[in-house]
């Protein structure tokens, strides 16, 4: 069956390659696949995954017309909660920080769009997904190229303990942690601590690693001037927004903004591939599609956080096919049923994931750090029988 694949190929050092035309080898569709028959997460096959795959393809065109609704209902939504908080200044800055929560909701709506084009599944266009999305990337403070790359990464190599470390979350397993000295334990921690994962690293990663990546090898040019000129560009808006308003009222509207839309975003990455029973393999038994549906959650979340999140919740078939935009995620969901049998996780399971710590390999789930210490996990298993 020809067609364009539905993921991102990686090439030579990690490196994006644009997708191509290419033979898509499908397994028959069996009577797992059939609507309200699928197993369950953990009994599931490459073969049903293979045919689910096979059939969220239908999805996966662009609407220009749902796609530039989008983009304005978006635009002008996020511009005119910035015009009022600016202008509720005078009244109470309590106004001004209870606009700033659906501003930053609409900030990560903006994301989520620019992460569309660089999938290249908000429009057919090449040339009108990169445009719109290194703009949104000014908004946003990601460069899009930079970003663009090392997620293409992620989608090529999520959950695969051997190919950790670029455009993830970093996850230990619990042998490797046990493996580790005293201090470069203690680091670890610090990093998966709820209080540095959502709250210091989103400023550190939006604010200040995106200005300066230095996990970006030198000899990309190419990516070091998206990050370059993403820099310039929030520069020249931040230094035209500061002579029209001021300095001061600019911080007090914009920064609660960046800091409430960074957390949320990293909240919303974090629980998409963090969660108890999700997956991890080793290369040899690593597979893309089992990766995509048990490794990636189906965050069901109430009607007005999925509209903020542009769906993107609905992460297991985004992570199948990438090309699907997301205001067809949700009608892909209705219109496979049995796709919301597999790793569901609603908004209330969600918050145990945040002390999730490490992948057990020996019981293939995500533990805490005091699992540990209450021998809770295989190895402890194992010392009582």
């Amino acid at each position: 069956m020809g067609g364009y694949g539905c993921i991102r190929r990686q090439g030579p050092q990690g490196l994006l390659v644009q997708p191509q035309r290419r033979g898509f080898a499908i397994a028959s569709v069996t009577q797992t696949e059939q609507p309200g028959s699928l197993p369950s997460a953990t009994e599931l096959s490459n073969q049903d995954a293979r045919g689910l795959a096979a059939r969220v393809k239908a999805y996966g065109l662009p609407s220009l017309r749902r796609s530039i609704t989008q983009l304005v209902i978006t635009a002008a939504g996020f511009a005119l909660l910035w015009l009022f908080m600016w202008l509720s200044l005078e009244y109470g800055y309590w106004i001004t920080l209870l606009l700033a929560v659906p501003a930053a909701g609409l900030l990560v709506r903006f994301f989520i769009i620019q992460h569309d084009c660089g999938h290249g599944s908000f429009f057919k266009s090449r040339f009108a997904n990169n445009i719109v999305g290194r703009a949104i990337g000014v908004l946003t403070l990601t460069p899009y190229d930079y970003w663009r790359n090392a997620h293409a990464v992620h989608h090529a190599t999520s959950g695969n303990l051997d190919r950790r470390g670029v455009g993830d979350i970093d996850t230990m397993t619990v042998r490797e942690y046990q493996g580790l000295s005293r201090w470069r334990r203690f680091a670890y921690r610090a990093y998966r601590h709820p209080l540095v994962l959502f709250g210091i690293g989103p400023i550190y990663l939006f604010v200040l690693k995106h200005r300066l990546p230095f996990d970006l090898p030198l000899l990309k040019k190419g990516l070091w001037f998206s990050v370059m000129a993403t820099n310039l560009a929030i520069v020249a808006l931040t230094v035209a927004l500061a002579m029209m308003i001021g300095t001061v009222d600019l911080l007090k509207v914009q920064i609660p903004v960046t800091l409430l839309a960074s957390s949320i975003g990293v909240w919303m990455f974090f629980v998409q591939h963090q969660f108890e029973d999700s997956y991890w393999r080793h290369e040899g038994d690593w597979n893309f599609h089992q990766a995509s549906l048990q490794g990636s959650s189906y965050y069901s979340l109430p009607r007005v956080l999925q509209w903020f999140t542009a769906s993107i919740g609905i992460h297991h078939i985004h992570h199948l096919c990438s090309r699907i935009p997301n205001y067809r995620l949700q009608e892909c969901l209705d219109g496979i049923p049995e796709l919301k049998q597999v790793s569901r996780l609603t908004l209330r399971e969600s918050l145990k994931c945040a002390r999730l710590s490490l992948w057990d390999e020996d019981i293939g789930r995500m533990v805490r750090f005091r699992e540990l210490k209450k021998g809770q996990t295989a190895d402890g298993a194992a010392g009582r029988s």
